[in-house]
């Protein structure tokens, strides 16, 4: 019964009651193989119990009269093992219809244990005995008709697909009774009795007769050896001292001290960490009933004591004096205090801070001392005075014997640095903002920004092969027959020109406001006052060539400086610093200063090292090879910095300010890259007046000695040394 009752079981519990139609009578002959795209009454189940979609079971042709299935077969098996407990009468009245229904059981599918999900894309389910396909049913039925149908049939609740076949199946009461017992978790069988009265193997009376005639072994009566040396050992043990007997235990209890262990200075030893509660300032003279006549407030006292906020009272009461305790009211900010004091105790985190002894003087990093990093200049040796306005840029020979500088009163002066003697002074009938000396020891020119153009002068200084090699390399030029189209023009200078040393005038539409040689002397660039992408140009001399190499700008440019040793494009702009490959003609990197307003730059000799000046009092250092960010952010100029410079061959750097000051600072760069630059400010040089609050505004180191010069808004030039 069990087996037959499992076995009927497979179909039911597994799907879903459905809306199907009662199953038609079955014939028993065999019929022939439905056509493929005939529509079959039968099927009004919605398809989510079949392995297809809606879509793909329209195009399935159904069984429409192909006999009972397989789950219908289990069903009915279902029902010859459910209803074996019934009485005599339903027993045979069922045993003959099952033997009606063999007869015509359907056999059809015979695909065995395959599992039927191999047949979700195929439009049959399986195969009949003489290798025919057997189709499944047409889904022609929408959902509306589906609630119709499920509205009308009464049987639709129990109505089911049978998987291996396709066909609708009503499941009977005998089948819907056993579904809702499984369901309830009780017993398939109706008959079966899970509480029926145990059966003992063994009865509980004692017999006299043994249940097995087995003999008794020998170790049942004659000594264990390995007991015995057991025993021995023990025995051994107790008189060598190695056991000791059990002592009786105290009856009497035990008592102990529970802090014992703690620590007596706090108050509670188990929290190592437990800060006691502080105690209330105990009350003074002004708490008094009666207080000493010093300690009563005058009127003008009380007046100002009522208009402080409470914060800020030195007194959260008014001192009062009462002519006995008697007299004394209640006090009206007790409730008060008191929830102050419990929110004190329980809110204000408090916490034991482990203070460590440090010497102050162990924080300060260890710099060496100003007098190990010399040489650098410490004192004022020549003053140039000659300028009537303020002298805004200097510049110096390759050799360091002469010194060119632009000024306010329309004029270049060149000096002679040994003996602060001013050699030649160059009328150019306008501001100078801009002068650079050509860095090339074989060309004798400098170029000054004056208004809206270059002036290139030879000034006939120093060596004279040098200066006559300068005007043949100008001379030599010859024009093409298409003049290109240039974002400047190339001027010759006339002869009265040519007279005070002018030799070249490059001619632009807006303002110069700054002028600097590529490191070989054959390019400059210059910087325009003007908004757009031609805000820096480059001017080469040989060919007498302008270009223009930004499409687009990126903010105001205020300076530019050239690479010393690659083909690297320094420009800073108010608020950032971009380097770019001239010969890739791509930026490479963004160095941002994190300063308001970018003032002036320069670049290492080495060239891996960028610093900049700001107008809100600030240094920063780069360091290109290790990041994007500053270095270190030097503060100790007190106004805007004006100029900053580069020794060419000491590890010096300055910096000159609009507090009238020149700070040298010591800035050894080293070969080894795990190591980090050394700054350390060395000396503060001071001499220039304060002059319509302007201070220095250029510094230039002398390319060869230990040298700075500066430039002031009081018209003076100054060398320390």
């Amino acid at each position: 019964m069990a087996g037959s009752r499992g076995a009927g079981l497979t179909a039911a519990p597994s799907v879903r009651p459905e809306k199907r139609r009662s199953e038609p009578e079955l014939e028993p002959e065999p019929e022939p193989e439905p056509p493929l795209l005939c529509t079959s009454p039968l099927s009004h189940s919605t398809g989510s119990d079949s392995g297809v979609s809606d879509s793909e079971e329209s195009v399935f042709s159904g069984l429409e009269d192909s006999g009972s299935d397989s789950s219908e077969d289990d069903d009915e098996g279902d029902e010859e093992g459910k209803d074996g407990a019934l009485g005599d009468e339903d027993h045979s009245e069922m045993e003959k219809t099952t033997e009606e229904q063999v007869q015509v059981q359907d056999i059809r599918n015979t695909v065995g244990n395959v599992p039927l999900e191999w047949y979700d894309d195929f439009p049959h389910v399986g195969y009949d005995l003489d290798g025919r396909r057997i189709y499944k049913p047409l889904r022609t039925r929408d959902e509306l008709d589906q609630f119709l149908d499920k509205m009308d049939d009464p049987d639709y609740w129990r109505t089911v697909q049978d998987p291996m076949t396709g066909r609708d199946l009503r499941l009977t009461d005998e089948q819907v009774a056993l579904v809702r017992r499984l369901q309830s978790g009780q017993f398939g069988d109706m008959g079966f009795n899970p509480y029926e009265p145990a059966v003992d193997f063994f009865s509980g009376d004692i017999m006299i007769h043994p249940v097995t005639n087995r003999p008794a072994d020998k170790r049942s009566f004659i000594p264990s050896l390995v007991e015995k040396e057991k025993v021995s050992r023990m025995v051994h043990a107790i008189k060598m001292g190695w056991i000791q007997p059990r002592r009786p235990r105290d009856p009497t209890p035990s008592f102990y001290d529970l802090w014992a262990q703690e620590d007596p200075n706090a108050v509670l030893g188990r929290h190592k960490m437990h800060v006691p509660a502080p105690k209330l300032a105990l009350p003074g003279h002004a708490e008094s009933y009666n207080p000493p006549p010093e300690y009563l407030l005058s009127e003008e006292e009380r007046l100002a004591w009522e208009q402080q906020e409470p914060g800020e009272r030195k007194l959260s009461f008014l001192p009062r004096k009462f002519p006995s305790l008697r007299a004394v009211p209640a006090y009206g900010r007790f409730i008060q205090e008191r929830f102050e004091r419990c929110l004190d105790l329980y809110l204000c985190p408090r916490q034991r801070k482990m203070r460590v002894n440090v010497d102050p003087e162990d924080l300060i990093p260890k710099l060496p001392r100003p007098r190990d990093l010399q040489p650098f200049p410490t004192c004022q040796a020549l003053v140039y005075r000659g300028h009537s306005d303020l002298v805004r840029c200097l510049s110096v020979s390759p050799g360091g014997q002469w010194l060119v500088s632009g000024s306010d009163d329309s004029s270049l002066r060149l000096w002679e640095v040994a003996t602060a003697r001013c050699v030649r002074t160059v009328p150019v009938g306008g501001v100078v903002k801009s002068v650079a000396w050509n860095p090339s020891p074989a060309v004798c020119l400098v170029a000054a920004a004056v208004e809206d153009s270059v002036l290139l002068l030879n000034p006939a200084l120093g060596d004279r092969l040098v200066t006559g090699s300068t005007d043949q390399l100008l001379s030599a030029f010859v024009p093409p027959e298409e003049p290109p189209l240039q974002p400047a023009r190339w001027l010759e200078a006339s002869e009265e020109e040519r007279q005070v040393g002018l030799r070249l005038r490059i001619c632009h539409d807006k303002p110069v406001t700054q002028v600097t040689w590529h490191g070989r002397g054959d390019y400059l660039a210059v910087v325009l006052a003007t908004q757009g992408h031609t805000q820096v140009l480059i001017h080469q001399l040989s060919r007498r060539r302008s270009q223009s190499p930004f499409r687009r700008s990126h903010g105001q440019v205020q300076r530019v400086a050239f690479h010393p040793a690659r083909p690297f494009l320094l420009v800073a702009s108010q608020r950032s610093v971009r380097l770019y490959h001239l010969l890739r003609q791509e930026l490479t990197k963004k160095l941002m200063p994190n300063c308001k307003w970018v003032s002036s730059l320069a670049v290492h000799p080495a060239g891996d090292n960028v610093i900049c000046g700001s107008y809100d009092s600030k240094l920063v250092w780069f360091d290109l090879d290790l990041s994007t960010k500053p270095y270190r952010m030097l503060r100790h100029h007190k106004k805007a910095l004006r100029a900053v410079a580069f020794h060419p061959r000491y590890p010096l750097f300055a910096s000159g300010s609009d507090d009238g000051s020149v700070i040298v600072c010591h800035g050894m760069v080293y070969n080894d890259l795990l190591q980090n630059p050394l700054l350390v400010p060395v000396k503060v040089l001071k001499g220039h007046a304060l002059t319509r609050d302007l201070g220095v505004l250029d510094v230039i180191f002398h390319p060869t000695q230990p040298w700075v010069f500066s430039s002031g808004a009081d018209g003076t030039i100054r060398l320390f040394t």
